[in-house]
């Protein structure tokens, strides 16, 4: 789960299996960023906790897959309780 500590930052996951990143409700203000970036083989999917709204041009809008490993991404929130997910995801 992100934390407001991650804004600004790379969150970075290295992990052999697949890796669910949650992005919390009631943390993040508007125009705040967290970029996210697979190093590990396990594909890192993002997704929204109760509350919250993602949109993407990934294949699931609302839980987009960073596409391989060194693939990045940015959690924009837009609005409160809403992010849009920029990068390499499919």
């Amino acid at each position: 789960t992100l934390v407001i500590g991650d804004k600004d930052d790379i969150v970075t996951l290295n992990n052999s299996s697949a890796v669910t990143v949650t992005i919390p409700a009631s943390v993040f203000a508007a125009n705040d960023i967290v970029n996210v970036q697979q190093i590990g083989t396990g594909q890192v999917t993002l997704q929204g906790a109760s509350g919250t709204t993602i949109t993407s041009t990934g294949a699931t809008s609302t839980a987009p897959k960073l596409r391989a490993r060194y693939s990045a991404a940015s959690v924009i929130c837009s609005a409160s309780n809403t992010f849009t997910v920029i990068g390499d995801i499919s």
